[in-house]
């Protein structure tokens, strides 16, 4: 790593007013050290949660941080931006609930508390303006499970599975469980805004096309598709007999001026009827750990259809997580909508002002940003770099790839290639904002650095 870069690092450390954090830096071990965040999760009293402080995860086992170490070596990474959960402590109302829980000593089958479902209902109804009915509403121990059964209900092996991309890139696995195919359909890119591209969608379902999965709002561009999108996208999956799966996890959220519809509120019912939405406190409260998610549809018959290619396994710790978390994390998320909302106004104006080489319109949704980097792949020779690469290495080797590694050894930022994302992600990678500002300052800074050498 170039000196520079280096010297970002104890600057920003030197910032952060800990002499071990500066100690850290200098032996290449961590970022921080364990337990050096603030002590509590709120500034003095005030009732105002503290985002901004730098919160360790390395050395927990935890996948966004020391996965990519031990690919990168530590020295290499200042700041990782993939995997897509928060470095923020949570909700005090999660912690509080599971301390408590914890407290009994006694780990036997759970029975479901009589809250929970009413917990997921009542925030759906003051949040989005959705209402679930309970009894056709289940749990999973996660979004891809239960997506995977409806996959199992709703499509013949070897069926088509229409997909918009660039898209989770989870939903690959998703259909190699079901033993089903990708159908994809690049959005179209209009002044940095990705749109559905109908004339195409419509143009690959055929006879061998029997769902679509619906990402809302969509990981990884941040679109927050429009009641018109989805009424047109929905009326034309139920005139061609394609089941509408609806992965609606990162719901909750939303960037200002921008609204999120749960395809589940469309006013056509028949079209609503022709669906089933998938949703979690996972993304909205970090809790990707704790196995915790939940189905619902409004038409009896395909939740029927689901229930039985699906068998709920309950995670007493995760039910107790989700349960605080809905029913007492709300203020918790409000302050944390506002402060990731200023990241992206944050990027969006850094890279503008300062790294032009990189372009980025302000996600509608989502704390991902995704970056249109081909100006710099072009700069490196990525193209030709992948090519030679993939000759010798195992697996085969994209030009974001090169991308992605040029940005780790010369800036120590890890972000994910878009390549992994489907057709429409070449030239992309998604950095997940879900962090500290000083740490997205600093992972824009050194990029700038390097990027000035180009």
């Amino acid at each position: 790593m170039r000196a520079g870069v280096w010297l970002n690092r104890r600057a920003f450390l030197r910032g952060a007013g800990t002499a071990a954090l500066a100690g850290a830096a200098t032996s290449g071990a961590s970022l921080w050290t364990p337990g050096r965040a603030a002590a509590s999760p709120r500034q003095d009293g005030s009732g105002v949660f503290d985002f901004d402080t730098p919160y360790d995860r390395i050395g927990t086992d935890c996948s966004k941080w020391d996965t990519i170490i031990e690919r990168h070596g530590a020295e290499n990474i200042q700041v990782a931006m993939g995997v897509a959960d928060m470095d923020f402590r949570c909700a005090p109302a999660i912690t509080e609930a599971l301390a408590e829980r914890v407290r009994h000593e006694n780990w036997g089958y759970l029975k479901m508390p009589e809250d929970f479902f009413p917990a997921i209902v009542d925030w759906n109804r003051k949040r989005h303006g959705l209402e679930i009915n309970p009894d056709l509403m289940a749990l999973s121990d996660g979004v891809h499970p239960a997506l995977i059964a409806a996959l199992k209900a709703f499509a013949r092996p070897g069926s088509k599975v229409l997909l918009t991309t660039s898209t989770y890139s989870g939903f690959y696995m998703d259909l190699r469980e079901s033993h089903t195919l990708a159908e994809e359909s690049p959005l179209i890119i209009e002044n940095g805004v990705h749109r559905l591209d109908f004339d195409d969608l419509e143009s690959r379902i055929s006879q061998e096309t029997d769902a679509l999965i619906l990402c809302n709002p969509q990981n990884p561009t941040g679109n927050c598709w429009s009641p018109e999108d989805l009424m047109r996208l929905g009326q034309l999956c139920l005139e061609r007999r394609v089941v509408v799966l609806a992965d609606e996890i990162h719901c909750d959220f939303v960037t200002k001026g921008n609204k999120y519809t749960p395809f589940a509120t469309l006013p056509d019912q028949a079209v609503v009827d022709n669906s089933v939405t998938f949703q979690s406190g996972s993304k909205t409260f970090s809790l990707a750990a704790m196995k915790v998610a939940w189905f619902h549809s409004t038409n009896p018959e395909y939740f029927a259809k689901v229930q039985a290619q699906h068998m709920a396994q309950t995670n007493t710790l995760g039910v107790v997580a989700h349960h605080a978390a809905l029913r007492g994390g709300g203020e918790w998320l409000d302050q944390l909508l506002a402060y990731l909302d200023g990241n992206h106004d944050f990027v969006e104006q850094y890279l503008r002002e300062r790294i032009p080489a990189i372009q980025y319109t302000k996600a509608q949704g989502t704390y991902l940003a995704w970056l249109n980097v081909s100006q710099i792949g072009e700069a490196i020779g990525a193209a030709e770099k992948a090519a030679t690469a993939s000759e010798t290495e195992e697996d085969e080797v994209t030009p974001e790839d090169i991308v992605v590694r040029w940005l780790v050894e010369n800036a120590g930022v890890y972000t994910n290639p878009g390549s992994n994302y489907g057709p429409g992600g070449e030239g992309w990678v998604r950095m997940n904002l879900g962090t500290s500002r000083r740490l997205i300052q600093l992972a824009l800074d050194n990029i700038a650095e390097a990027v000035a050498d180009l």
